[in-house]
């Protein structure tokens, strides 16, 4: 009866419905048998024949799955796996171009020859196996298949620029993810196909592609083989892949066989190249178009007749040449390179002694290296399940560890592709008769620990080269439907569920990703669902209190933690003008009423902060040179150094600073300003204002509140820390409200001779003494450090010891004390003339331990003219310029000091002080000269003290005074 079976040669290119034509001609048949190159085809026409027929009646077998039903009547397998002998009436072998394959071709060459139908045997393929066929097999009829649809060229195009519905090849896992990676960015996302991926996954993907969700897949040349899926355009990335032994061009029949893939049925499909690909040269474009390729001239061949004596015989009828001139011999695949390596080895060849040995051997060997580690790996691997076999069964709880090694779900997407990898060898195994005890469990255990890890795999796919949000809109968008877009309480904006942006108080942040038009048509939806929430919004905004706003120190204005607008210039400086953070989409309504809430906002706040400024300013009783200087103030917004307008200040009279002063004008010695204007509020918005007002880029930011000095950084300009509330003096900054109480206690020192800095001096800087030192350098006074003995009692002596060994020899200052040393001496006794061993022998212990602490004597030291600026040579009068003050009215001295500056340093030899008629009173005896003509003054006294150079001054008695009688009389008692 087979011999009279009719076998037919299916031939042409693809998408010519060959497959479908072969699967309804065995469900013609009462049973039949199909054999395809891909597991993951066979799983696609599996699924088809189910659907038709039931899952009752239908096998799937494969290298690692294995679905027998009971009523078995079709069987779909790979090729490899292939029933023999069990008397199906329909036998069909699909891809029959694959016989010249290297690797695989000898598997299809030999079911070519034997594998038969007991009615029908339809062979598949490309119409270059037509002389082949021909030669081999006897009686074989030929049918034609044109193309059903039209394959053009489109030349070479960008990733960027590929259309819709196209597939991108690559050949190699790398270049695959790069591409995928790629299109996410600039097109949203796409599936991914490759022959390593299990059946799970790979249809997971390919739904991915048929139902919209992406409109790109990137896929090895796995999908030249028959997976029929909608594909517009092919782009090849390349022209050339790794065979498993060298880099090779690909063939024109191959490239046919991949740009096939485009054209579904009767639509046309185009091709191409895409990135660093050449293009195609004209004698390919026009064959691959026009289906016309060399024919295959010799098809790989491998004896089937083996004969299993020993492994030495095994192995030469495997390698058995052919006389067929049609037919070579393959070379060695990897079943045959393992077969050759175990034998070798001494503990299986020493066990290897039968033929059921021998044959035993020879099914471990056809185990694939599934795992690609290396062939000495996989032999150690074979050897250990060969060593297990030829006692008895796989042991379950080796199974079991190696199994569980693999089922882990975690990883990247090479982690968990190794592990499918690597599961796909335990399920190999477990499709092997007889190889396990409990089959079915291990069958159904390996087939879960798979579906899992295509799960995961194709999770990770999917999280990393798809934009869900994109691929999701975008497939309604084609739908024509109108999207659903909403705004939470958060800002949040969803379309159709899917987070497009964030509304940021009138401005929507779209954080969308894939081609412009695709977020140009987000964006449009997105503001159908903004549109009523930005009248919402803006009613809510204009109907804030003003604590819900603020503004920042570069000029933005806050709604909460939002940015809702920014202060540009004005007409004035105290009248800054608003620009708002409108979309244009809002309105012009919504943009002029948010326009007008900042508006009233800002004019208030600089109306609360600078209310005694405008005070001045719109005081009408105010005229002549005192309203011209109240314009200078306001013009300065509250803080005016001194040095710019000191004319002006000299020449405003007593009533017109009385009216100033009125308004909180205070008239310090550095700087004229109005206290209130200091606190940390108006500071923070006069440096903002100016900085509006001049024009800068980059606002000063104000110092932190409550601090006395900052560093004085040379690069700023000594306008920023005047606006900030400070002055430079030195290394640091002092505020102008503390500087100028300093400067009133500067008034009450002698700087003509010198002074020591007191606590309270420290006490209102916040300055160690050689921080103040510095400080006082930059105010233009000069000081002197020095050390002088500090006295630290050790250990308490009895007075009479101490009075004892205390002489005016031994101690000069019993004699007489030092003036500048008095005020830390206590008061002594002179003691009684001591006898002479006292003078020649020391006391055996000291009372007193010496240290020494240093000090600074501060003196006024103007520099030059142009050396400085005027405002930095010390302090002055109030509108007296630099007029020097009097000598001798200091803390000591008759007269307040009030706006009194200290005098000019004269040369060495000048009258230390002259009186008002500018006669000298007495000679300088330097900078701690004694009181009264050098006496010790033993008064105790803990507190500072002052020391004048001259006998006090006498008051004069006016003869016309009436009182001068008594005055008289009262001198003489």
């Amino acid at each position: 009866m087979r011999e009279n079976a009719r076998v037919t040669a299916v031939l042409g290119p693809t998408n010519t419905g060959k497959t479908h034509y072969a699967i309804e001609r065995m469900l013609a048949h009462r049973t039949g048998v199909i054999g395809l190159p891909l597991r993951l085809l066979a799983r696609e026409v599996y699924d088809r024949i189910v659907k038709a027929r039931g899952p009752s009646v239908v096998a799937l077998v494969t290298g690692e799955e294995r679905i027998v039903p009971e009523r078995t009547a079709y069987w779909v397998c790979t090729t490899e796996a292939m029933p023999h002998e069990i008397g199906a009436d329909f036998v069909a072998l699909d891809e029959v171009q694959l016989c010249a394959d290297p690797d695989r071709g000898h598997v299809f060459t030999e079911r070519l020859l034997n594998a038969r139908g007991l009615k029908e045997t339809m062979l598949l393929g490309s119409d270059t196996m037509r002389p082949a066929i021909a030669a081999l097999v006897p009686g074989v009829t030929f049918v034609s298949r044109p193309r059903l649809s039209q394959l053009t060229w489109a030349g070479s195009k960008k990733i960027s620029r590929m259309p819709e519905r196209s597939a991108i090849v690559g050949f190699s896992v790398e270049n695959v993810y790069a591409i995928a990676e790629l299109i996410r960015r600039t097109k949203g996302g796409c599936a991914v196909v490759m022959g390593a991926l299990s059946p799970r996954t790979r249809n997971a993907q390919v739904e991915l592609y048929q139902n919209g969700d992406v409109d790109y897949l990137v896929a090895t040349d796995a999908i030249g083989m028959g997976l029929n899926l909608d594909i517009n355009h092919v782009a090849f990335s390349a022209t050339a892949k790794f065979d498993g032994r060298r880099m090779r061009a690909l063939f024109p029949w191959e490239l046919a066989q991949i740009a096939g893939r485009a054209g579904r049925h009767t639509s046309p499909g185009t091709f191409g190249v895409t990135g660093e690909a050449r293009p195609l040269d004209e004698e390919t474009i026009e064959a691959i178009e026009s289906h016309r390729f060399l024919p295959v001239r010799k098809l790989h061949w491998r004896n089937s007749t083996l004969e299993f004596g020993t492994t030495a015989r095994l192995v030469a009828s495997l390698e058995q040449h052919t006389g067929n001139e049609w037919l070579t011999r393959a070379r060695d695949a990897d079943d045959l390179v393992a077969l050759k390596t175990l034998a070798e080895m001494p503990e299986i060849r020493d066990v290897v002694t039968t033929p059921q040995r021998v044959r035993l051997l020879w099914d471990v060997c056809r185990i694939p290296d599934f795992r690609g580690i290396s062939a000495q790996e996989h032999a150690g691997l074979l050897a250990r399940i060969f060593d297990f076999l030829k006692s008895g069964p796989v042991p379950d709880d080796w199974m079991k560890r190696n199994i569980d090694r693999i089922d882990r779900t975690d990883g990247d997407i090479d982690a968990i592709s190794r592990r499918l990898a690597f599961i796909r060898t335990w399920t190999y195994i477990a499709q092997r008769k007889g190889w396990l005890t409990d089959e079915s469990h291990w069958r159904e255990h390996t087939r879960a620990v798979e579906d899992r890890l295509s799960d995961a795999l194709h999770a990770r796919l999917t999280q990393r080269f798809v934009d869900r949000r994109t691929s999701v809109l975008m497939r309604r968008l084609k739908q024509k439907e109108s999207l659903v877009a909403e705004v939470n309480d958060k800002g949040e904006v969803t379309v159709e569920g899917e987070f497009v942006g964030r509304l940021e108080g009138f401005r929507f942040r779209q954080d969308g990703t894939g081609s412009p038009d695709e977020a140009k048509t987000l964006r449009q939806a997105a503001y159908e669902a903004l549109r009523p929430e930005f009248s919402l919004r803006s009613d809510r905004f204009y109907n804030s209190p003003d604590t819900e706003f603020d503004y920042t120190e570069q000029g933005g204005l806050m709604w909460g933690n939002t940015a809702v607008g920014k202060l540009i210039k004005g007409p004035e400086a105290l009248r800054p003008q608003v620009e708002v953070f409108v979309d244009e989409e809002a309105g012009a309504d919504v943009a002029e009423k948010v326009r007008r809430r900042l508006q009233h906002f800002i004019d208030r706040k600089v109306a609360a902060l600078f209310e005694p400024l405008m005070t001045l300013q719109r005081d009408e009783a105010m005229v002549g040179l005192a309203r011209g200087f109240a314009f200078r103030l306001v013009e300065a917004m509250g803080v005016l150094s001194r040095e710019p307008v000191a004319d002006e200040v000299k020449a405003l009279d007593q009533e017109s600073r009385s009216a100033l002063r009125k308004h909180g004008v205070r008239f310090g010695q550095y700087t004229i300003f109005l206290p209130l204007l200091l606190k940390p509020a108006p500071t923070r918005l006069r440096l903002v204002l100016w900085s509006l007002w001049d024009g800068l880029q980059e606002f000063p930011e104000s110092p932190p509140p409550g601090l006395v000095t900052i560093p004085h950084i040379a690069e700023v300009p000594a306008l920023h820390y005047t606006l900030a509330g400070y002055r430079p003096a030195g290394n640091r900054a002092i505020r102008i409200d503390m500087l100028e109480r300093l400067a009133d206690l500067l008034r009450a020192k002698d700087s003509r001779a010198g002074f020591e800095a007191t606590p309270d001096m420290l006490s209102i800087t916040g300055m160690t003494l050689d921080q103040f030192a510095d400080l006082m350098g930059g105010l233009g006074y000069k000081g002197e450090k020095a050390e002088r003995p500090k006295a630290k009692p050790v250990t308490e002596v009895p007075a009479a010891d101490v009075a004892a060994n205390v002489t005016p020899e031994t101690d000069p200052a019993a004699a007489a004390p030092d003036v500048a040393g008095a005020d830390d001496m206590p008061a002594q006794t002179t003691p009684a003339a001591p006898d002479a061993s006292a003078e020649a022998e020391p006391p055996a212990e000291a009372p007193v331990e010496v240290e020494t602490e240093h000090y600074y004597l501060f003196t006024w030291a103007p520099r030059p003219r142009g050396g400085m600026p005027r405002g930095d040579r010390g302090p002055r009068r109030e509108g007296q310029g630099q007029r020097p003050p009097r000598q001798g009215q200091g803390q000591g001295g008759d007269r307040p000091q009030a706006d009194r500056g200290p005098r000019p340093e004269r040369k060495e030899g000048e009258r230390g002080e002259r009186n008002k008629g500018g006669k000298p009173q007495g000679k300088s005896d330097g900078p701690r000269g004694d009181r009264k003509g050098g006496k010790p003054d033993h008064k105790r006294n803990d507190g500072p003290r002052n020391y004048e150079a001259r006998p006090p001054r006498e008051q004069k008695i006016d003869p016309d005074n009436p009182f001068a009688a008594l005055l008289a009389l009262k001198g003489k008692v």
